[in-house]
């Protein structure tokens, strides 16, 4: 079979390699991988920083979805011909978010699913329904599945509430989707007219756009009569945090997501304190939360999927920040 593996750790380490296809043993599942999609995470272990570099030889990409072509002695519950996608985190089952849960997690601890065979465990996986293909189905694992997490969550959104969203990566996008699917009112922040056209056409009641106005945190209170909004879902990191602070009502919830950056203002503790609001930290979610998911009655937006030999100029697409939405490699047609 044919498997990518950094052989340095930098993008252009990314080489193509031959090797056997591996076997499942007791409890696992061998997957034919269809599609993988690429999430910010892929680039941030590359280039290191707060997250651990990734380390010469692994695999890259954590999110795939593929059909079982073996099944492992013990496994019942699947079958060959199953089509299925990955969880994130391959431990984390149900239950309180815990460190050890995210041992083993894809493209750093593991090999991930840039491969055109994937083995896992058979509780890694999740059946998928008919209506899904295989590359929107390999959007949620990471994306959709912390989107679901940020907007369900402790406090989900609803009618009569507003969520802002920033930028229109591929957790952005499913969060307002998610947002209005559950009747809430969705602001949305982006750095162009084009972006700002598309978000409204998914749903998205206001737009602003953050590089014409730059304290767009006064701009939300001012779309929201002063009040501010219910939940922010924050992937900005340092470059935002301060006027997510602004924008969050005093009883609301600020989502903390990722970050697209390490830059930016240092955080103010008395902002904080007297924004009122509570600050929660995501890491992705369990497998409750992809189940639902797969059942979630939107349609991924997939903003351009490449072909396997075209694994490097996906993940070149990425670091562009052009794209709106999520960035798939087809391995299988």
């Amino acid at each position: 079979m044919h498997i990518y593996r950094f052989d340095s750790p930098k993008l252009d380490g990314l080489r193509r390699h031959e090797e056997d296809v591996p076997r499942p043993q007791r409890g696992e599942v061998l997957v034919r991988v269809h599609a993988v999609a690429l999430n910010y995470r892929d680039l941030a272990l590359l280039e290191g920083g707060i997250l651990k570099p990734t380390r010469a030889g692994i695999t890259p990409v954590s999110d795939g979805a593929g059909e079982i072509v073996e099944v492992g002695a013990g496994v019942t519950d699947l079958a060959v011909g199953q089509r299925v996608v990955g969880l994130f985190h391959p431990r984390w089952f149900g239950g309180p978010k815990r460190a050890e849960r995210a041992i083993g997690s894809y493209g750093y601890d593991s090999d991930g699913w840039l491969a055109e065979y994937k083995v896992l465990s058979r509780e890694a996986v999740v059946p998928l329904p008919d209506n899904l293909g295989y590359e929107q189905a390999a959007t949620l694992p990471c994306a959709g599945v912390t989107a679901w997490n940020s907007v369900h969550g402790s406090a989900p959104a609803g009618p009569g509430q507003t969520v802002l969203t920033l930028g229109s990566g591929g957790v952005s996008i499913f969060a307002l989707q998610y947002a209005k699917a559950m009747g809430a009112r969705v602001i949305a922040t982006t750095s162009s007219a084009a972006k700002a056209q598309r978000l409204l056409e998914l749903g998205a009641d206001e737009v602003i756009n953050y590089r014409e106005t730059p304290q767009w945190g006064a701009r939300v209170k001012a779309l929201t009569a002063g009040r501010g909004v219910d939940k922010v879902v924050e992937v900005g990191g340092p470059a935002t945090i301060g006027q997510s602070l602004q924008a969050v009502a005093f009883d609301g919830e600020v989502v903390l997501v990722g970050f697209l950056g390490e830059s930016g203002a240092p955080l103010d503790y008395f902002q904080l304190m007297q924004c009122g609001a509570s600050l929660r930290s995501t890491n992705v979610g369990a497998r409750p939360m992809l189940e639902a998911c797969v059942r979630a009655p939107i349609e991924p937006l997939i903003d351009r999927v490449f072909g396997f030999d075209q694994a490097r100029g996906a993940f070149e697409h990425l670091r562009s920040g052009q794209h709106l939405g999520k960035v798939v490699i087809r391995v299988a047609e």
